[in-house]
């Protein structure tokens, strides 16, 4: 599988998120504009700011039609102890295995022994529209998401 360029459509996946519950991207395809956020790990210096980040410009992304998603290969069991540890507002999936980072195509760092940190802005037509790599500018990641929501409003 190729990765997901600016353009691609973002194939169908599901996942767990921090309540159990099942998601799948068809359901919210449509429906709104998505922020699906790929970071290393739960309750890391790094991960932490940029949830804490994004759980702060919530109502900002609520009222551009943004929904925020974060995905890591944390079980369902972290992910719900980070999202209550930081009063996060948003989904976290667990994508044991890295099936969904790999089909994204997201790249690791660090020799490939820490996971990237890519943000993906998806229209609500389910393509690609942005997309921001940065390992160590946890917090930018929200900032690109703001700047580029407002210019498709």
């Amino acid at each position: 599988m190729e990765e997901l360029r600016i353009g691609s459509t973002v194939p169908n996946f599901e996942l767990k998120d921090q309540d159990g519950k099942l998601f799948q991207f068809d359901a919210v395809r449509g429906k709104k504009n998505l922020v699906i956020y790929f970071y290393p790990k739960d309750d890391t210096p790094g991960c932490t700011k940029e949830a804490c980040a994004f759980r702060d410009q919530f109502e900002v992304f609520e009222e551009a039609e943004a929904l925020i998603i974060g995905i890591s290969a944390q079980s369902v069991d972290s992910h719900l102890k980070f999202a209550q540890k930081h009063k996060l507002n948003f989904t976290l999936l667990s994508d044991n295995g890295n099936k969904v980072r790999k089909l994204f195509g997201v790249p690791s760092n660090l020799f490939g022994l820490i996971p990237g940190r890519v943000t993906y802005l998806i229209n609500k037509e389910g393509k690609v529209v942005y997309l921001f790599n940065s390992q160590t500018k946890s917090e930018k990641h929200v900032e690109e998401a703001l700047r580029i929501l407002q210019e498709i409003k």
